[in-house]
């Protein structure tokens, strides 16, 4: 049954909340952002040791510790340089093949590729491959890295609605990742197209990208292509790509017989930055 906060979300202004949530993220009132570390920290058991930064008084905003660094070195990555790597800490909201363009929500929920992506062209190459969908909660680690080496080819700015992404969400709301605002990345690697999906949700006041900054807000009014090709950004296996300014998800796509999703992988599998997510076949 629908929790009666996901079904006032059907009726909240999402893009008015999560305004507002920027404005108190980036705000720099000692007081203000110290009550919103200390509330996170407390009510989600955030792990300072990890930070680049272990001092929850040092950053100079609430959205400063939230998209916080790590210490170098504390998030391995998988030594088999076949592996493709976990893109975030979080938790497995699903992973599995997608049948027929088809992707896996939650019991009785699914949607499809093109839905997600913006279009049935673009959703083409992966129409029988896997994807893992990686749910970040506000305890984890927010900025998202490259499962493999790859040049990005284009981004495309989805416009939606910012429904929350927590379990009860997934589970209530139908096609809740290809409903809400997010901005989709397309790769060239070395065994073809990749694609990782950066889905804004509730109180989400933004998606940031390492080679051009901030990319939502503003939200967009239709789907917004950047070409990318000709520009030489390539970004490394396990390199940062991006981030968040609250929880969210990140969506991974890969072609048919391009790899094999790891076995230990499945729904509410808790999951770390660096870890096996597939090998190459």
């Amino acid at each position: 049954m629908m929790r009666i906060v996901t079904a006032l979300t059907y009726v909240l202004p999402h893009r008015a909340l999560s305004a507002l949530a920027r404005r108190l993220a980036w705000s720099r009132n000692p007081w203000l952002k110290q009550r919103l570390i200390d509330a996170v920290v407390c009510r989600f058991g955030v792990d300072l040791a990890e930070a680049e930064q272990p001092d929850p008084t040092a950053y100079p905003t609430f959205n400063a510790f939230f998209t916080r660094a790590l210490r170098p070195g504390v998030r391995p990555f998988d030594p088999d340089p076949r592996a493709l790597l976990m893109p975030a800490d979080g938790r497995i909201s699903q992973c599995g093949p997608i049948v027929d363009g088809r992707i896996f929500q939650a019991k009785g929920r699914e949607f499809t590729a093109a839905e997600l992506l913006g279009s049935e062209a673009d959703a083409e190459p992966f129409k029988d491959g896997v994807f893992a969908t990686v749910y970040l909660s506000p305890r984890d680690y927010h900025r998202v890295h490259m499962p493999w080496g790859a040049t990005l080819r284009e981004t495309v700015h989805v416009p939606g609605r910012l429904f929350s992404v927590g379990p009860d969400a997934v589970a209530s709301v139908p096609r809740v990742f290809a409903r809400n605002e997010r901005l989709v990345c397309h790769f060239d690697t070395d065994f073809g197209p990749m694609v990782q999906v950066m889905v804004g949700a509730l109180l989400v006041s933004g998606v940031e990208t390492t080679w051009s900054g901030v990319e939502i807000p503003a939200y967009a009014d239709a789907v917004t292509r950047k070409d990318w090709r000709g520009r030489s950004i390539t970004l490394a296996r396990g390199e940062e790509m991006a981030r968040f300014n609250y929880g969210s998800t990140v969506i991974v796509l890969l072609p048919k017989g391009v790899a094999t999703l790891a076995p230990e992988l499945a729904a509410e599998t808790p999951v770390r930055l660096g870890q096996r997510l597939a090998l190459l076949d």
